[in-house]
C-alpha cells in the first residue's frame, strides 16, 4: 500500500502505460504541454479516486454530484480520497470575498460577536450575507445602481424633441406624455433653461395627475419624478430577470452605497469595535497589516479565536498574498490567486492520508514565492498526504520526492513516460526536461536600440502611485515585480488606455465548448467552409456541422451522450455519420480529393502541406510557430491543456496587423522547451518592427529582455512604484529588488 498502481493507462494520448507512484511523499509530474501529465493525473488518478468515492454515497446523492466516467486502464489501485487544488478561477457572485471563501471572516465575526463593543449581537450580527448584518439600503452589495442623468437626458433638447433618451421613454410614448401632458413644464423649452424647482419636479416631483385622453374617455394618473419611476420600473425590481437588462444598463451607474460607504454592513455592526476599529475597516486592511491588529487583541475571551485567525492569515502571507484584503471580491481574482486561495483551506485541515493533485500552484508568482509555496507543498507532505503537483518550474522540480517525466512529445508523439525517480536523475536523463534542466539561459548582452517611446503618465490605477514610465519602441521589454506590484495595472489598464491600438494578448479563458476546435477559433473554419463551396458550386453553411451539414442524428457532434440517471454516463460513437459529424450527402463533395471530415482529421502541421491559399496557410504558418503542429484541426478546444489553450489564442493574434502587442504572463503552463520556441517567437515579432511588452515571472523570458520595467517594492500597498528601468545587466547592479536578487542567483547558481 505504499504505491498508487496504474496499469495499462489509455486515457486520451497515453499509450498503455504503467506506474507506481509513491504514497506521502511530493510527485511532480514533467513534460511538455499536450504530453499526457493532464490525462494521467487528472483523468485517471484524479477521476477513478472521485469516481469511487461518490460510489460511496446513495443514489440520491449520486444524482446531485458531478459525474466521473471509469478511466480507460487495466488497473487502477492504493487510492485514497483525491482533494484537487486547480486553476479554475473562484469566481462566485457578488458577495463572495477572499474572507467569506477562506472562512477567515466567520472566525472574525465571531471574534467581534465576543469581543467588541458595544454588542451588536451574535456572529451573524456582523455578516454582510444575513439580513441581521446587511446594510438595509444595499442589502449587502455595498454598492447602490442610479440613474445616470448625463446618459438618460440630453439637456439641450425639449421634451417634444426628445430630451428623455430612455428606451421606452421616446417622443408620443406613454411614459413621455407624463411629462408632456403634465401641463407643469414647457414642452418647447430646452431642459437646461428649467428653473431650480421644475428641476425638482420633473426628476422627483410626486402628487399631482395627469390626464390622458383614450379610446374609453380621460384616465386620470399619479404623476411620478423620472428618477423615481426609473427606479421602480427597473432598479427596485430583479434587474438580472429582466429582459431590458443590457439596454437599462447603459444608462446608470453604479456608486458606493450613501448609508454604509461600500462596508455592506448595516449601522449596529460598524458602531462595534475592538480597540477602536470596527470589523469593516479590518476587512479593508491588507492581510500583513492585519495580522499585526489581530495578535495585538489580548482579551480573555479570545484566546482561542485569535490563535486560529492568525494561522489562516499567516497562511495566506507564506502563500504570496499579503497584499490582499479579506473584502477583496473573489471575482476580481486571477487563476493563480485562486489556485493559491484554495490551498489555504486545506492546509488548516488535520485530515492525512490524502491526495492532493496541483495543477501548476505557480502560475503567477515571482520566484521570491516559489520558494514560499515550495513550503506549503512540504507541509502538505509533512502531514501524512500523498502531493502530486504538474509543473513546469525548475524550482518545484527540484523539491520533488519523485519525478515522473511524460513525452517524448506531445499529441500523438507523447504518452509516454520517459523518465521516472529523483530529481538528481532527472538532471542526467536524456530527455527533453533534462535536457533543459541542465541548460541555464545566459544573460543577454546586446540589445536593440529603441525606434522611439510610447509613454503612461501619472497612473494611479489602484496601488499605482503616479507612475510615470516611456516603453521603449521597436524592442522587448519585459516588465517584471511580485505579485500585487502593480503590473496588471500598469501594462493592462494604464497602458491599454493610453495605447489602444495594441494587439492584447492576455490570460482570459479560451471557449471550450465542445463544439469548439482549434479550426473554429483561429477562423480557419471559415477558409475551409469557402474553400468547399467554390469547388463544388454549393453553399458554404452546408460544410458547417453546426449548421446545414450537420449530421441530423448526433447534430455535428460526432458522438452521442446517454445519461444513465444515478451511473456514469456513455459517450459512443455516433452510428450514422461514424463519428465524422456531417450527412453523407456533404462529405462527397471533395477539396483536392479530400472530404470535409477528411480535412478536419488532419493536422495543423499536415494541413499546412494542404492549403496552397494564402489566407489558411497564413493561420496554419501562425499556429505552427507556437508549436501546436500536432492538433487535430477538428478535435474539441475542451480537449487541450491549459498552455495549448494559450498558445492557440497567440496564435489568432499573430496572423493580425499589429505593430505594438502585449502579452500577459505567455509563459504560463509552458514547458521550458516550449518558453524557448515563445522566446523566438517575440524576437521574430520585433525583428519584423514590433514593440513587444510582457508581463512576466519566469527569468530566462527575464534575461532575453531588451529593458526591464520593474515594479515593487512589494505588493499591495508596499508596491506601485517605478523601482528600475533598463537593461537585465543593469539590473544586475540593482539592490533592493527582489526580481534583481534572484536574477542574481540563477545566474550564480547555474545548474548541475
Amino acid at each position: 500500500m505504499s504505491h498508487i498502481e496504474i496499469t495499462g493507462a489509455r486515457e486520451n494520448n497515453l499509450k498503455n502505460i504503467s506506474l507506481k507512484i509513491p504514497k506521502r511523499q511530493i510527485t511532480v509530474f514533467t513534460g511538455v504541454s499536450g504530453s499526457g501529465k493532464s490525462s494521467i493525473v487528472f483523468d485517471t488518478i484524479a477521476a477513478e479516486s472521485q469516481r469511487q468515492l461518490n460510489e460511496t454515497f446513495s443514489t440520491f446523492v449520486r444524482n446531485r454530484l458531478p459525474k466521473y466516467g471509469q478511466p480507460d486502464a487495466d488497473h487502477i489501485g492504493n487510492l485514497s480520497t483525491a482533494v484537487i487544488i486547480g486553476q479554475q478561477r473562484i469566481g462566485g457572485n457578488s458577495r463572495s470575498t477572499v474572507g467569506t471563501i477562506t472562512d477567515i471572516s466567520s472566525l472574525l465575526r465571531l471574534l467581534y460577536s465576543r469581543v467588541g463593543t458595544p454588542p451588536a449581537g451574535y456572529s451573524n450580527a456582523f455578516s454582510f450575507n444575513d439580513p441581521a448584518g446587511m446594510c438595509p439600503e444595499c442589502e449587502g452589495v455595498g454598492r447602490t445602481m442610479a440613474l445616470d442623468l448625463a446618459r438618460a437626458l440630453d439637456r439641450s433638447r425639449s421634451l417634444d424633441e426628445g430630451a428623455i433618451l430612455l428606451p421606452g421613454f421616446g417622443v408620443g410614448t406613454w411614459y413621455w406624455k407624463t411629462y408632456a401632458q403634465s401641463g407643469l413644464f414647457d414642452n418647447d423649452r430646452p431642459l437646461e433653461d428649467y428653473t431650480q424647482a421644475e428641476w425638482d419636479m420633473f426628476l422627483r416631483g410626486s402628487g399631482s395627475k395627469v390626464f390622458f385622453e383614450t379610446r374609453g374617455g380621460t384616465v386620470p394618473q399619479k404623476y411620478e419624478g423620472l428618477i423615481d419611476k426609473f427606479d421602480r420600473l427597473y432598479i427596485n425590481r430583479d434587474l438580472a430577470e429582466s429582459s431590458k437588462r443590457d439596454t437599462v444598463l447603459a444608462f446608470v451607474s453604479s456608486r458606493p452605497c450613501p448609508l454604509c460607504g461600500g462596508t455592506r454592513l448595516n449601522q449596529a455592526a460598524l458602531a462595534c469595535r475592538i480597540d477602536g476599529r470596527n470589523i469593516a475597516e479590518l476587512s479593508a486592511m491588507e492581510v500583513r497589516h492585519l495580522i499585526d491588529v489581530i495578535a495585538a487583541i489580548d482579551a480573555p475571551v479570545a484566546a482561542t479565536m485569535v490563535p486560529a485567525l492568525l494561522s489562516r492569515l499567516r497562511h495566506l502571507v507564506t502563500i504570496g498574498l499579503g497584499y490582499l484584503s479579506l473584502d477583496r471580491p473573489t471575482l476580481t481574482l486571477s487563476g493563480g490567486e485562486s489556485q493559491r486561495i484554495k490551498m489555504v483551506k486545506h492546509l488548516g485541515s488535520s485530515l492525512t492520508d490524502m491526495t492532493y493533485i496541483l495543477d501548476e500552484p505557480t502560475i503567477g508568482l515571482h520566484p521570491r514565492d516559489v520558494t514560499n509555496m515550495n513550503a506549503l507543498l512540504r507541509e502538505l507532505r509533512d502531514k501524512g498526504n500523498t502531493v502530486l503537483v504538474v509543473e513546469h518550474d525548475r524550482d518545484v522540480i527540484d523539491i520533488a520526492d519523485h519525478v515522473v517525466d511524460v513525452g517524448p512529445r506531445a499529441g500523438t508523439h507523447g504518452g509516454e513516460i520517459v523518465y521516472e525517480g529523483g530529481v538528481e536523475g532527472l538532471y542526467r536523463a536524456d530527455t527533453l526536461t533534462g535536457r533543459h534542466m541542465r541548460h541555464n539561459r545566459p544573460l543577454k548582452t546586446e540589445f536593440r536600440r529603441p525606434a522611439g517611446e510610447l509613454t503612461v503618465t501619472g497612473a494611479t490605477v489602484h496601488n499605482l502611485k503616479d507612475v510615470t514610465v516611456s516603453f521603449p519602441a521597436g524592442v522587448l521589454t519585459v516588465v517584471t515585480g511580485v505579485a500585487g506590484s502593480g503590473k496588471s495595472s500598469l501594462v493592462n489598464e494604464a497602458f491599454l488606455a493610453a495605447h489602444p491600438e495594441a494587439v492584447v494578448i492576455d490570460q482570459s479563458a479560451v471557449g471550450t465548448s465542445i463544439r469548439s476546435t482549434p479550426a473554429t477559433y483561429t477562423g480557419l473554419m471559415d477558409e475551409i467552409r469557402k474553400l468547399f463551396a467554390a469547388a463544388n458550386g454549393v453553399s458554404p453553411a452546408l460544410f458547417s456541422f453546426n449548421s446545414k451539414g450537420a449530421c441530423p442524428e448526433c447534430q455535428g457532434l460526432g458522438v452521442i451522450h446517454t445519461d444513465l440517471a444515478f451511473m456514469d454516463g456513455v459517450t459512443s460513437v455516433c452510428e450514422v455519420c461514424r463519428g465524422r459529424r456531417f450527412r453523407e450527402e456533404v462529405l462527397r463533395h471533395t477539396l483536392r480529393g479530400r472530404s470535409v471530415s477528411d480535412v478536419l482529421e488532419m493536422t495543423m502541421g499536415e494541413a499546412a502541406g494542404f492549403f496552397t491559399e494564402p489566407k489558411p496557410r497564413g493561420v496554419l504558418r501562425a499556429v505552427n510557430e507556437v508549436g501546436l503542429g500536432y492538433l487535430k484541426l477538428g478535435q474539441p478546444l475542451s480537449s487541450l491543456s491549459g498552455g495549448e489553450c494559450q498558445r492557440i489564442k497567440l496564435a489568432g493574434e499573430l496572423h493580425k496587423k499589429g505593430s505594438v502587442y502585449v502579452m500577459d504572463e505567455p509563459t504560463t503552463g509552458l514547458h521550458m522547451s516550449d518558453v524557448e520556441h515563445l522566446l523566438t517567437i517575440t524576437d521574430n515579432l520585433v525583428n519584423a518592427g514590433n514593440t513587444v511588452i510582457v508581463i512576466e515571472h519566469n527569468l530566462d523570458v527575464i534575461k532575453s529582455a531588451d529593458w526591464i520595467v520593474d515594479l515593487g517594492p512589494d505588493g499591495g500597498d508596499r508596491g506601485g512604484t517605478v523601482v528600475f528601468e533598463g537593461t537585465p545587466r543593469q539590473l544586475l547592479e540593482l539592490t533592493g529588488s527582489f526580481t534583481a536578487e534572484h536574477l542574481r542567483r540563477d545566474l550564480d547558481l547555474g545548474r548541475p
